[in-house]
């Protein structure tokens, strides 16, 4: 098996507001690339290592434009098919001082919301080490719900390390019964599970990182790490369980992208073979590193600022 990470997911254009204010009355917005797995892949690529992007894309400026940002980031795009007659997905975001921005989706029945099993069978396993599936992708449509379900047991099958961010959209979901019933399923075929506290308060009742690591243990996750915030990342194995302490930051400049930049420090250190301590250690300073940054991933760490930003 070669070592490397595969990951799959809907990459969209972000439009982010230039000033604040609601998304309706600013008059400029700067473009760039969003997408949960895409900032994972970023992050791990930033970092040294061997990735790959499965998505589809539909044949726009949009989806030119993330291939092009694919290629710049030297992230694989074998896996990246096309379409003809679906569209790239988009998104407003606004800017804040303070808070989470004000989002707006324009992705019903986008590109990504066609991928396939099909698609997934292209997909050589074992040529990878890890690979990192969030619960965005499974809620677009059936197809890409089935779509990761078999990735899900394809690499199980190959021996691949999987990492499971819930990643929660509501709002992409047919119903929240519906969202908390697959969302838990698939976190039970991972090895590691990552999720927050506010996402552990929808899918199993509590927001006490204990409990939800308990919880996700016994349905079957060899690791649980459920993020607390700017206290750190709560860590449960078999055998034991700890805090690992956040970095402090000067200015939180944008919240979004730090649970996957916390996902990229986690999966990067593994892959090197260090402890999963020293990993959550790591995930902590990239996702701390990325709430200082404007975007959603522009602020993902090289090895020297990491390093750097570590030894602070």
């Amino acid at each position: 098996m070669k070592s490397g990470l595969i990951l799959a997911g809907e990459p969209m254009g972000l439009l982010i507001a230039q000033s604040e204010g609601t998304l309706d009355s600013v008059t400029g917005y700067d473009l760039a690339v969003a997408g949960a797995e895409f900032n994972v892949a970023v992050g791990v690529a930033r970092l040294g290592h061997r990735v790959t992007y499965m998505t589809k894309l539909g044949n726009d400026p949009f989806g030119k434009r993330i291939i092009r940002v694919l290629n710049e980031n030297k992230i694989g795009n074998e896996f990246v098919a096309w379409s003809d007659t679906k569209k790239t997905g988009f998104m407003l975001k606004g800017r804040v001082s303070e808070g989470d921005p004000d989002i707006f989706y324009f992705r019903a029945g986008s590109a990504a919301s066609t991928l396939s099993v099909e698609d997934v069978g292209k997909i050589r396993f074992d040529e990878y080490s890890h690979i990192h599936l969030t619960g965005i992708l499974p809620a677009l449509s059936k197809s890409t719900l089935d779509a990761v379900n078999l990735m899900f047991d394809r690499a199980r099958q190959a021996g691949l390390l999987i990492t499971f961010d819930p990643n929660l959209r509501p709002q992409l979901w047919p119903s929240q019964d519906e969202m908390i019933k697959s969302i838990n399923a698939m976190a039970a075929k991972a090895d590691i599970v990552l999720p927050g506290t506010a996402e552990g308060k929808i899918l199993m009742g509590s927001d006490d990182p204990k409990k939800i690591n308990d919880f996700y243990r016994n349905l079957g996750a060899k690791v649980v790490i459920t993020k607390v915030g700017s206290e750190g990342a709560y860590v449960t194995t078999a055998t034991e369980e700890y805090l690992v302490p956040g970095f402090k930051v000067d200015k939180v400049v944008d919240t979004v992208g730090a649970g996957d930049g916390f996902a990229a420090g986690v999966i990067t250190a593994l892959m090197e073979g260090r402890t999963l301590k020293e990993a959550v250690r790591r995930g902590n300073a990239v996702g701390a590193i990325q709430v200082m940054s404007r975007g959603d991933n522009e602020g993902l760490p090289y090895p020297e600022q990491l390093e750097t930003f570590m030894k602070k």
